[in-house]
């Protein structure tokens, strides 16, 4: 997902793979990783869910579901994500779609 896209959640400590050095590395020992620094791990893979058993999950996971993963696509995602991140707890599962 766009990198550009933590500067519209000022309220929170976001960071990209990229960002912690996590390149390359797989979805579940990424997501052990993500759990060590962070509540929340945020993702456009639809596919993580089927990817990994869900109440294993060692964080929060919110997937945003967008037209595209366009930042101007995303951005709209913005409301209902701030509002999911309210009240997460690791191993939660959220599918973040855009409003209708």
């Amino acid at each position: 997902m766009p990198a550009r896209l933590r500067r519209a959640l000022p309220l929170h400590q976001v960071s990209t793979v990229t960002q912690e050095g996590w390149s390359g590395i797989k979805n579940g020992q990424l997501l052990a990783l993500a759990a060590t620094r962070f509540d929340a791990f945020i993702t456009v893979d639809k596919n993580l869910p089927y990817q990994q058993k869900q109440s294993a999950l060692p964080v929060a996971v919110l997937v945003l579901d967008a037209v595209s993963n366009e930042l101007s696509c995303l951005l709209e995602l913005i409301p209902a994500l701030e509002k999911a991140l309210i009240s997460l707890m690791p191993g939660d599962y959220v599918l973040i779609q855009r409003p209708e």
